[in-house]
């Protein structure tokens, strides 16, 4: 295990010394992020850009410790188009049609590295795998391009995206090294590192936001190392086990689109229903909201881990108990009511700001 605390360790500390950098250069380049609508919670420009420290620091570090084979070149193109494409959008805004194709293509370069969702195990014990066969490549790619934008979309108040970032490709390095995966141990540790070492500068009060840069990138590695590294496990959740690595993205992402459909509002369209918005509605300070959410993200990490060497009847109860906590859990806090999302969660924040509550 020490030469996976070593690449942990590098990419931690390089990703530490680059983000001063990467904070000057956003500063020379007047990449800012000015609060110009109501569901941002900062009150003055940030600088962008954080994003180019975790880039550089992740790419470095597999170059330096991972076999640069095919799947590993893939990886690193793949994360290199998405990095661009999120450099472009935050230095001046590309449309989301443009980073779509990106997406997709940087998806593709990853199935052709090696990197395919073959195959979804069904948890109810005594049914045998569904085989995807010609749905393989297709159904490979909606999980990369979605899980590459759930991070993106929970960037929304400091340290939460780089914290839940570094929690899930934890999790990951546990179940990689339960399973003896070597290489997606490196990859992970790599994840975990840049996203951590990232965190000091990003966490309330933040001196650098990642941007699209960082979000998009984190994202797509999450993605593409999830199926590296749990598809190959055969065990009765399989996909479960990948759901619950990245539970609050995920489960942010699809409360996001239920409520619009129940509100029937575009999908894409933005709002401040989203888990940090909710719970700063609640009263919750940045910090106390981030915290929780770190929580959760470690429950959810955990019950994958033990998911990963468990029998199938163990699973199917532990993936029942977690799915009534998630629905009893999102209806009480209100992710899915029939609401005027917006002017809700606005008079719930200007309220508690008004009482004292640091959202800045």
């Amino acid at each position: 295990m020490n030469e996976y605390y070593l690449v942990f360790f590098t990419a931690f500390v390089l990703s530490f010394l680059f983000t001063p950098f990467a904070r000057k250069i956003a500063f020379k380049l007047n990449v800012l992020d000015f609060p110009k609508d109501d569901r941002k919670v900062h009150k003055k420009p940030i600088p962008y850009l954080g994003g180019l420290a975790i880039y550089a620091s992740a790419v470095i570090s597999m170059i330096i410790f991972a076999d640069l084979d095919k799947t590993t070149i893939s990886i690193i193109i793949g994360g290199t188009l998405i990095f661009l494409v999120g450099l472009i959008d935050d230095i001046r805004d590309v449309s989301p049609k443009f980073k779509l194709v990106v997406q997709i293509l940087a998806a593709l370069i990853a199935v052709y590295g090696g990197a395919k969702i073959n195959y979804i195990t069904n948890p109810i014990p005594g049914y045998e795998v569904i085989y995807l066969e010609y749905l393989t490549i297709p159904f490979t790619v909606l999980w990369i391009v979605g899980i590459t934008n759930t991070i993106n979309l929970i960037d929304g108040i400091d340290g939460l995206a780089s914290g839940v970032a570094g929690i899930s490709a934890s999790a990951l390095m546990f179940i990689a090294a339960i399973s003896g995966f070597d290489f997606i141990m490196i990859e992970c540790a790599v994840v975990a590192g840049a996203s951590l070492g990232f965190l000091p500068y990003n966490f309330n009060p933040a001196k650098i936001f990642m941007g699209d840069t960082g979000a998009l990138f984190l994202g797509y590695m999450l993605a593409v190392i999830s199926i590296l590294g749990v598809m190959k496990i055969v065990t009765s959740a399989t996909i479960i086990i990948m759901i619950l690595v990245l539970g609050i993205p995920v489960f942010d992402t699809l409360f996001a689109i239920i409520r619009r459909i129940i509100n029937k509002k575009p999908i894409m369209e933005a709002d401040r229903g989203h888990v940090h918005h909710r719970l700063l509605a609640k009263g919750f300070s940045q910090r106390q909201a981030v915290l929780i959410l770190y929580i959760v993200s470690i429950m959810f990490g955990a019950a994958a881990v033990y998911l990963t060497d468990s029998e199938p009847l163990e699973g199917t109860f532990v993936i029942g108990a977690v799915s009534i906590i998630i629905v009893v859990a999102g209806r009480k806090i209100g992710f899915i009511s029939r609401k005027n999302i917006d002017e809700d969660i606005d008079e719930d924040i200007d309220e508690n700001q008004d009482e004292g509550n640091d959202i800045d």
